[in-house]
């Protein structure tokens, strides 16, 4: 057995309790169920939220679900995406190995940062992907102001 000095380092502790709390947190939120066990309930489609100076552009992952399961809504400055995913009915010459899919009601509320206007909004679905395309209102794109020179 070797034993030496080793200079301390104060901060390497709390960095990796740092590292084992964010560990933590990642597995709690992570989207699979728990291995071999179909999770119905409530789950999270990931999704991005882009910004122009004419538009706010949302993209959401939505996989394997119909339109007609999917309802948009605008109300109060917030984008509202909902739907329900449900579990194939298991049949008796049927073993599931691993089932990792949520399954269940979603719902996503978004909140706006400007004005929209909501009547011109679009959205279309495709490959599993939501878009939803939110023109800015008038008021809510930037305006340039002139500089006069005296």
């Amino acid at each position: 057995m070797k034993f030496g000095i080793r200079r301390w380092e104060p901060f390497s502790d709390m960095l990796s309790l740092r590292e084992e709390i964010d560990s933590l947190f990642t597995d709690f939120f992570k989207r699979t169920p728990t291995e071999g066990l179909a999770r119905e309930g409530i789950w999270y489609p990931a999704l991005d939220i882009e910004e122009t100076k004419d538009e706010f552009t949302l993209t959401a992952e939505i996989p394997g679900m119909k339109k007609e399961d999917i309802t948009i809504t605008f109300s109060d400055g917030q984008l509202i995406i909902q739907g329900e995913r449900k579990f194939e009915k298991e049949e008796k010459d049927k073993t599931y190995h691993r089932i990792e899919r949520s399954y269940g009601k979603f719902m996503r509320r978004i909140s706006l940062p400007k004005d929209v206007e909501a009547d011109k909004a679009k959205a279309s679905y495709k490959q599993g992907i939501l878009s939803v395309l939110l023109p800015k209102s008038e008021k809510a794109k930037p305006k340039e102001i002139g500089i006069n020179v005296k």
